[in-house]
């Protein structure tokens, strides 16, 4: 079979089994074999650069960061909804219709669950999607086309003939299992959790690298299109079922309902069942069914007639904050933690909420003994609202961040410009030993029977004391703790002896070097040959690369200056340790060896089009002009960059001599 050929092949297999995976959830092979296919068609493609198309599965990885959103136009504009809270609100929203229509007319409704999300817009043009937008203001809203292809619930080829033009509107959010395992792996690394499902989808698709994008857990259910009549369908519920055998996912909970009395028995129901769900919804959206009847009810300024969102009522109580821990994180932060009078809120009972940080405390002005309002943020996470003032005695204390550190008592510091107090103490036990619990942790190296019970046993007990003593465990003493034995003992110094050979970027992300996760650790990983080449590298130097800002480039320096991290490097190298670095084959490609910058305005192609032109043809992207770059690819208002470029008398290349150069 021809190469073209394959290539469609696995292309067609990959988008059929990514559709019955992700939208219908009735996957039929394995991920081992799905895995197989795309790695067939990734060194397919490799191969032949020429036949990479835009609607390829490979394309959902994320490209090249953006240097800012672009503004994006909707042709129809995305409206906002009205309000309902109650069964009074959703009879008097019937009331109006009949007002504003014929008082005879049998009215039908469709039910849809109001996800708790980021309304977005999906252009596709002869079934391709080519664009996707934010809601925006309604009528303008950022290109976020890049971070959309990575949804994988998104097709990026409708099926079935789809029409010309396809405007779909829907919801992009972060299922509850997905947001708790981010939030896990953000308290391993020091960073501040997401509050809400919300939240975390929005922060995702408003990342400019699109990769980030792509590392985040993020669905998607479509709910409409701009124009109900380019589908060839009647009404609200024929269309979303239409938009089904297009392959784009539609939400299973949607009722039609023939009476207003039957849309709030479905309110009510869906009120039962909403914490039970996968995901967060904050109501029900009913809208009119029939599409001739919606175009005579039309639109107000901001929101159409003919639909109303009915909310839930908050999760919501009070209780009284007793004390507050401050807990030392693995970087160093100190989270000073709510404890609370136990009180019920939303059926789960709360005891604990976080107040994050220094400036939280100020903002909410929260003190011990405050009658507090609390809620589940997204009705997942305790959170305090705010304090209940009028409740206050005078008896209430100010609730302070400490001087000093609560485990080690070393003096705490706070950074100018950044919200988090930090114990900056490398010896202090609470972070070592939460370094060496994410070390083994599956975020870490994954070294089965380490959990961070066992990792806590051990460092107790002074048998683990940091990262080099993983590797050097005296087999008889663990047999004979408690809760061991000798098979045990066997099994995690087997374990031990596996990860002695991990993966640069694994070790990396292992470390636990602060903004250094597990998708920078990849990066990475991409540029340096082994661990000594990066521990030497330059700060100038690592912000060449693409993807390393100045904090991570900043705290890379910082880790790798330490004395005590190179003894420990040292000590790592003595007990068998050898990352391994998986290196690209560039040779006989025209950019091998090669290290490329663009600056000013292209024309025929754009800054990510050439970027991925330089990797595909075996060269290496830079942001700054500095003693490894060898070629600058000039535009139009070319600035500072080509100033400094010709200083240091770098090749300058126009933008027609560079895709020449590629042509060689």
């Amino acid at each position: 079979m021809r190469p073209e050929e394959r290539i469609t092949e696995l292309r067609e297999l990959l988008h059929e089994h990514a559709h019955k995976y992700y939208v219908l959830d009735a996957p039929v092979i394995s991920d081992g074999e799905y895995d197989a296919m795309f790695q067939e068609l990734l060194a397919l493609e490799k191969a032949h650069p020429g036949l990479v198309t835009e609607d390829s599965p490979t394309q959902r990885v994320g490209g090249p960061p953006l240097d800012k959103f672009s503004q994006v136009e909707h042709r129809v504009p995305m409206l906002s909804l009205e309000n309902a809270f109650n069964d009074d609100d959703l009879r008097e929203f019937e009331a109006k219709l009949h007002r504003f229509l014929s008082r005879g007319l049998t009215l039908s409704y469709i039910a849809e669950p109001k996800l708790d999300g980021l309304a977005v817009e999906l252009v596709y043009e002869n079934g391709l999607f080519v664009l996707g937008s934010t809601r925006g203001d309604g009528k303008t809203g950022e290109d976020i086309t890049a971070q959309l292809r990575t949804v994988k619930a998104i097709p990026l080829r409708l099926k079935n003939n789809p029409p010309a033009l396809l405007e779909v509107r829907g919801e992009v959010f972060m299922g509850l299992n997905g947001l708790k395992k981010l939030n896990d792996k953000y308290l391993r690394v020091g960073k501040q959790p997401f509050a809400n499902p919300r939240n975390a989808a929005a922060g995702s698709l408003r990342q400019l690298d699109p990769k980030v994008t792509a590392s985040r857990p993020l669905d998607f259910f479509a709910y409409g299109v701009s124009t109900p009549a380019d589908t060839g369908q009647t009404g609200q519920f024929e269309m979303l079922n239409y938009l089904g055998t297009l392959g784009l996912p539609i939400n299973n909970l949607i009722r039609k309902c023939d009476s207003i009395d039957e849309v709030i028995a479905a309110f009510n129901s869906l009120t039962d069942k909403r914490h039970d769900l996968p995901y967060e919804i904050d109501g029900m959206v009913v809208k009119v069914d029939t599409f001739s009847v919606q175009e005579r009810l039309g639109n107000k300024a901001r929101a159409p007639r003919w639909a109303i969102a009915c909310k839930f009522a908050a999760t919501q109580a009070t209780t009284t904050i007793q004390r507050v821990e401050f807990q030392v994180g693995r970087t160093g932060a100190i989270t000073p933690v709510a404890i609370l009078d136990p009180v019920n809120v939303g059926g789960v009972t709360v005891s604990r909420a976080t107040l994050h940080n220094q400036d939280e405390l100020e903002r909410k002005d929260l003190r011990y003994g405050d009658t507090v309002l609390i809620q589940r943020a997204g009705d997942v996470i305790p959170e305090i609202v705010k304090a209940v003032t009028e409740n206050r005695t005078g008896k209430e204390e100010a609730i302070t961040m400490p001087a000093n550190c609560p485990v080690c008592e070393h003096p705490l510091e706070k950074p100018e410009g950044e919200a988090v107090t930090r114990c900056h103490n490398p010896h202090c036990d609470a972070q070592r030993l939460r370094n060496l619990a994410h070390f083994t942790s599956k975020a870490g190296l994954d070294i089965e029977g380490l959990g961070k019970k066992y990792v806590e046993q051990l460092y107790e007990l002074k048998i683990i004391q940091d990262i080099p003593d993983i590797f050097t465990l005296p087999r008889n003493k663990l047999a004979s703790l408690d809760g061991w034995g000798p098979k045990s003992a066997d099994k995690v110094i087997a374990a031990v002896n596996e990860r002695m050979t991990p993966p640069l970027g694994r070790l990396l992300a292992a470390l636990g070097i602060r903004f250094i996760g597990e998708v920078t650790a990849t990066v990475l990983e991409s540029h340096f040959t082994d661990l000594d080449t990066l521990a030497s590298a330059s700060h100038e130097e690592l912000l060449e690369i693409e993807g390393i800002g100045e904090q991570a480039a900043a705290s890379i320096v910082e880790y790798f200056s330490d004395a005590q991290v190179r003894e420990m490097l040292v000590r790592l190298q003595e007990a068998g340790v050898k990352p391994m670095v998986a290196q690209p084959n560039a040779d006989g490609l025209p950019l091998a060896g090669q290290v490329i910058l663009f600056t000013g305005s292209l024309q025929t192609i754009s800054r990510s089009e050439g970027k991925k032109l330089v990797k595909d043809n075996g060269g290496q992207i830079a942001t700054t002009v500095t003693k490894k770059t060898t070629h600058v690819v000039v535009g139009e208002k070319a600035g500072s960059k080509l100033k400094k470029a010709q200083e240091l008398g770098k090749t300058v290349l126009t933008e027609n001599e560079f895709l020449q150069l590629i042509k060689k």
